[in-house]
Parts: C-alpha cells; sequence; structure tokens
C-alpha cells in the first residue's frame, strides 16, 4: 500500500475546482448584490415603498425562502447529484429577477424576492466544494469562493449606480436573471464532474445526526448572526453616507470599495496564517469581537464620512474572516453522508438570518433611528462571542490514497473502510484501483492494510 504525503498547496484539480464554483458564486452574488446599494434610495419611488418596514422585508424576502428551502435543497443534492439542484436553483433565481424587474410596487418586489430565495443553492454549492477539495485545503477553497463574492461586491458597489441610472431599477433585477442563466452555463460547461461516489448511510439518518451535533449548532447560530447584523446595517449605512457623509447613491462606491479593498489586503495573510498555524479558534473569536465592536462604533463614530468608512473598513475584515472559516469548519464537523444537508441547515441559518436582518432591521430603524440598529447588532454580535467561546474546534484531517488493486466488491470494501477508526470518509475508485481516505491523526492503517489484503 503506498500513501500520499500531506502537500501544502492545492492540486490542479481542486483548483480548478475552486475556480469554477467561485465564479458560479460570484455571478449569482453579483446579481444579489447589484440591489443592495441602490435599493432602499430607490424604493420610495415604489408604491408602498415609503414604509422602511416593507423595504425592509423587500432586502429580507430573499432570505426567507432560502431558509425554508435550503435543508431540501441540501439533501437532494446529497441524494440526487449536486449539479441538478444548482441548476434548477438558478432557474428559479432567474425568474424571481425578471418578476422583480416587472413590478411597479413594493409588493410585487417582495414577490420577486421571494421567488430569486427559493433558488436556495448555497448549500449544494458548498458541499460540492467540500466534495472535489482535501480537508487541508478547504479553508483555502472558501476563502477562494469569500473573495470571489468580496470582489463582486465591489463591483456591484462602483456599477449598481451606474448601472441605476442607465437602465433603472428594473432593468438591474432584469439583469440579475441574466447573470443566473450565465451562471448555468458555467455550471454545464466548466464545473467539474461530481465524484463517484455513494453515500456512507441514508440521507435521513445523516441529517438526524446533523441536527444532534451541537458543535454544528453553534456554527449555525454563527452564520444567522452574522448575516442579520450584514442585512440590518445596510437598512441605515446607505442612508448614513447620505446624511452624515455627504455623499449622493452614485458615489457611495468611493467609500465601500476603498473599504472593501483595505479589508482584503489586512484579511487574506490571516487566513492563510490560521490555516498554516492552525489556530482557527483564536482568529474566528476575534473577527466576533471585531464584528461587535465595529458596530458599536457605528454608534460613537459613525456621524463623520471618515468615521464610516474605518469603521467599514473594520466591518469587512471581520466579515470575510468569519465567511472563510465558517463553511470550512461546519464541512469538517459534519457526517460525510450528509455534507449537503448539514450545509443545507447552515445555509437556511444564513438565510433566516438576512431576512431577520433585514426585517428587525426596518422595523427598529423606523421605531429608534440608525442608532437603534447598531445597537441590536451589536448586542447580536456579543451574544454570538459568548456561544462561541467553548467551541470545539473540529479536528484536522489529511488525504490518503491507497492502491487497493482488482476488487470483487467495491462498495463492500468502501464500508469496511470508513468504519475503520480514524477514518472519516471512504471514496473507492475500482477502475483506477485506489481508494481516497480522509482520516484524522492517530488513525488505524494497520486495519485499512488488511482489509485492501483481504479485499473487503
Amino acid at each position: 500500500m503506498q500513501s500520499d504525503t500531506l502537500r501544502s498547496r492545492m492540486s490542479r484539480e481542486e483548483l480548478r475546482a475552486s475556480l469554477s464554483l467561485a465564479s458560479l458564486f460570484a455571478l449569482r452574488m453579483l446579481g444579489l448584490f447589484l440591489i443592495l446599494p441602490v435599493f432602499a434610495v430607490h424604493a420610495p419611488q415604489l408604491a408602498g415603498g415609503d414604509n422602511l418596514v416593507l423595504v425592509g422585508l423587500a432586502l429580507g424576502a430573499y432570505g426567507l425562502t432560502q431558509a425554508l428551502l435550503q435543508i431540501p435543497f441540501g439533501i437532494a443534492s446529497d441524494r440526487y447529484g449536486r449539479k441538478r439542484v444548482i441548476v434548477l436553483g438558478l432557474v428559479l433565481f432567474a425568474a424571481g429577477g425578471f418578476v422583480a424587474a416587472a413590478a411597479t410596487d413594493i409588493y410585487w418586489t417582495i414577490v420577486g424576492r421571494a421567488v430569486q430565495g427559493a433558488g436556495a443553492i448555497s448549500a449544494a454549492v458548498t458541499a460540492f466544494v467540500a466534495d472535489l477539495t482535501r480537508d487541508e485545503q478547504r479553508t483555502k477553497a472558501m476563502a477562494i469562493i469569500g473573495a470571489s463574492i468580496g470582489a463582486m461586491f465591489a463591483v456591484s458597489l462602483v456599477a449598481a449606480p451606474a448601472l441605476y441610472r442607465a437602465i433603472g431599477m428594473s432593468g438591474i433585477f432584469a439583469l440579475t436573471g441574466v447573470l443566473a442563466v450565465a451562471a448555468i452555463v458555467v455550471v454545464l460547461g466548466i464545473v467539474p464532474a461530481e465524484p463517484a461516489r455513494r453515500p456512507e448511510a441514508p440521507p435521513e439518518a445523516g441529517f438526524g445526526a446533523v441536527l444532534a451535533e451541537g458543535e454544528l449548532a453553534r456554527l449555525d447560530f454563527g452564520v444567522f448572526a452574522l448575516h442579520a447584523v450584514q442585512m440590518a446595517m445596510f437598512v441605515v449605512v446607505p442612508h448614513a453616507l447620505v446624511a452624515s457623509g455627504g455623499l449622493p447613491v452614485a458615489e457611495h462606491w468611493k467609500v465601500y470599495l476603498p473599504a472593501l479593498a483595505v479589508s482584503l489586503v489586512l484579511v487574506l495573510p490571516v487566513i492563510l496564517h490560521v490555516e498554516r498555524k492552525r489556530q482557527v479558534k483564536a482568529a474566528f473569536l476575534g473577527a466576533i469581537a471585531l464584528l461587535a465592536l465595529a458596530q458599536g462604533g457605528f454608534l460613537a463614530f459613525g456621524g463623520t464620512l471618515a468615521g464610516l468608512a474605518v469603521l467599514l473598513v473594520a466591518f469587512f475584515a471581520a466579515f470575510n474572516v468569519l465567511e472563510a472559516v465558517l463553511p470550512s469548519l461546519v464541512s469538517r464537523a459534519a457526517p460525510a453522508a450528509a455534507r449537503g444537508a448539514a450545509l443545507g441547515i447552515y445555509n437556511t441559518s444564513q438565510s433566516l438570518g438576512l431576512f431577520a436582518g433585514g426585517a428587525i432591521g426596518g422595523w427598529i430603524a423606523q421605531a429608534a433611528g440608525a442608532g437603534g440598529v447598531h445597537l441590536f447588532a451589536a448586542g447580536l454580535a456579543a451574544v454570538w462571542a459568548i456561544i462561541a467561546a467553548s467551541m470545539r474546534v473540529p479536528p484536522h484531517t489529511a488525504s490518503r490514497t491507497i492502491q487497493i488493486g482488482r476488487v470483487d466488491d467495491p462498495e463492500r470494501l468502501r464500508a469496511a473502510l470508513a468504519r475503520v477508526n480514524g477514518v472519516r470518509e471512504a471514496i473507492v475508485i475500482p477502475e483506477r484501483g485506489v481508494a481516497h481516505l480522509t482520516v484524522t491523526p492517530g488513525w488505524d492503517e494497520r486495519s485499512v492494510e488488511e482489509l485492501v489484503r483481504g479485499g473487503a
């Protein structure tokens, strides 16, 4: 038997998978982000759009339907394949964009956003990334996706005001549908084929195990809090840039883009250091603390353009670290047979956060102003910090490829390998005469050797 040594660099196949799936995320998220910088200011032009609660619902409706469908989509991707589910979700996202483009009041805009959210593919995409990358490279893969999302956010900040002037809000919504169609082309033509594997347990059993796992519940609460803070903040920050910063909507990118760029420069070395030194928990808790401090800072220093810019740098830095680390931790903590289900619950929590942040943020802004929104966001981040303080980071794993020769019953061998102490996941590829194992430190290598020699 031969084993691969642990490599510090991504393989060519891992890099292709990460970049292609990141481009898929990027196209879809650009369609989403183009709305955020301009919608709150545009909304009063719609019938009913002068009600901030309804504006918050229009921003958050996407998250509500995402929340309802992420788990079913994640389980379906475990059972029927990632690509089928992803294409179906993109079709729904495109349809919702076209509905919102035709809307003349806030209510039909909410409907369009809800249909967009029904394309709940985040779990399937992140599970696909986890399928195609080794554990030790997964945070890098998630960081690539996070960087692509950040880049699209930056593009949207510059492009949204210009597009708003050129084609209006209806045109932007229609463009989101076109971008979803482009993403379907990426899925069918560029994204690598799914790995050949069979689940180690029925998806229903894995789903029950996921629900019962306390560490996953901490991470699910975390992504809920993170995106509730994000959405609540963007109910009021565009108005703050107009009122306190004196910037018209068309010039908001002059604050957003440099803030995001500086945050990425600060964050990328941190992510690489965390992966290399395995200091995930310290970076994780530090980013949550920074998130809370940034929201508190808006209360004290959000009245000036310089204060807003610095606080946005702090927010984006914390957000980008957490966006890279959270899904990596979920994919490592989840049972291998139910990775799509686990990420479905995770993304449901994320979507609930988007909905709650938009709805609650709009309600608080209407009742107590921007200060109340930032106070709510800071308090939620502080609660998250308390919950996360006692978290246990999943053990690091390594990948091993072993030669198995001719095997009469590959599924029996795979199941036997998966039961060996320290083996987290086993994939047998009989046509190549190899098995890929994901193992934890101290795994029982001798038992694996005996199974391979015996053919089962």
